[in-house]
């Protein structure tokens, strides 16, 4: 008998977000035999919510097992009432934890997460960090790492490095795009030459990347920056190797896939050392971590491996030996 999952998380990529880990977990089970049911791929979030729910019901007899994307804020309203309806429905179902932010929230609304973390079956999370922080809710959280299929990432070592960085991320507040012209700014006054930056991601809406454009024209920066929208999948890779240098200015992160795939190209990575980054990545080892919003030491970290390529030729070694323990095989 072939096997049914209901995947309920945001199916958006190809409108204005990079595809999750469930979208790719989507695709896999179906090579391996399973019927995939996805919702919601509806753009607007209201709408989505009630796709989520409608889909959820409708379907009831055509799945065995379903599997919830569990976010903080209003992302967790959508799992919370998916859960309680799955339980009704008395279907097993599985939570898949995700985003920097997410003790926080279940911290401020302890209430509805342990319900929901009581009703689920199984409780995954992709890194050490999260599992730690919301381990008081639910003493079985199991950790299976976000996944990459190693052998699409070309490896190149950075023995030779030149002062071209990436960027990888949506373009939102919790991001922080707009450290990276701060950083410029620095790295330009310190004579740092041939400067220039890829920043590849799909707008979120919340004018985070017209902010970011506003101040690289401020600082006298915005030719050194190149904006691309979000890519397909399968041209990651490409992107990734254009540059040398990937910097993640994130303020509110867990386990990033997007640096992941930096490290499997054998990037040097440098990324802020908030939530779950310092499980992650080892500082000195495979990546150098600095302050949240610090341009000056942002900028200092660049430089060094501008100016080190023995660190850099490490970082990128290393880099590379860390994402392989991320393979799906």
């Amino acid at each position: 008998m072939v096997k049914t999952i209901l995947l309920i998380s945001n199916h958006l990529s190809g409108i204005n977000s990079n595809p999750t880990v469930v979208e790719v977990l989507g695709i896999r089970l179906l090579e391996d035999g399973w019927q995939v049911i996805k919702t919601s791929s509806l753009k607007n979030k209201f709408l989505r919510m009630g796709d989520m729910l409608l889909t959820t019901y409708t379907k009831k007899n055509f799945y065995q097992l379903a599997l919830i994307e569990v976010y903080s804020g209003l992302a967790f309203l959508w799992a919370f009432l998916c859960g309680c309806l799955l339980k009704f429905l008395q279907k097993p179902f599985i939570l898949a934890l995700h985003g920097g932010n997410l003790p926080n929230f279940a911290h401020s609304h302890p209430i509805i997460v342990r319900k929901l973390f009581s009703w689920s079956n199984e409780i995954y999370s992709p890194s050490p960090y999260l599992k730690g922080k919301l381990s008081s809710f639910n003493p079985n959280i199991k950790i299976i790492p976000n996944p990459i299929e190693i052998e699409k990432y070309e490896f190149k070592p950075r023995n030779q490095i030149s002062p071209k960085m990436i960027w990888l991320r949506a373009f939102h507040d919790i991001y922080n795009p707009s450290l990276v012209p701060k950083v410029l700014s620095i790295l330009l006054s310190n004579h740092c030459k041939d400067l220039e930056i890829l920043m590849v991601g799909p707008d979120k809406g919340d004018g985070s990347l017209q902010k970011m454009i506003l101040l690289a024209e401020q600082l006298k920066v915005v030719q050194l920056i190149k904006v691309v929208p979000g890519v397909p999948k399968d041209q990651v890779p490409f992107y990734l190797n254009i540059g040398d240098i990937f910097i993640n200015t994130t303020n509110i992160d867990n386990t990033p896939v997007s640096v992941i795939e930096a490290m499997a190209c054998g990037l040097c990575v440098v990324s802020t050392n908030v939530g779950g980054l310092p499980y992650l990545l080892q500082n000195e080892v495979d990546a150098l971590l600095v302050p949240p919003d610090d341009p000056e030491a942002m900028a200092s970290a660049i430089q060094r491996i501008l100016n080190e390529p023995d660190l850099a030729a490490r970082l990128s070694i290393n880099a590379r030996i860390k994402a392989e323990q991320f393979d799906w095989s």
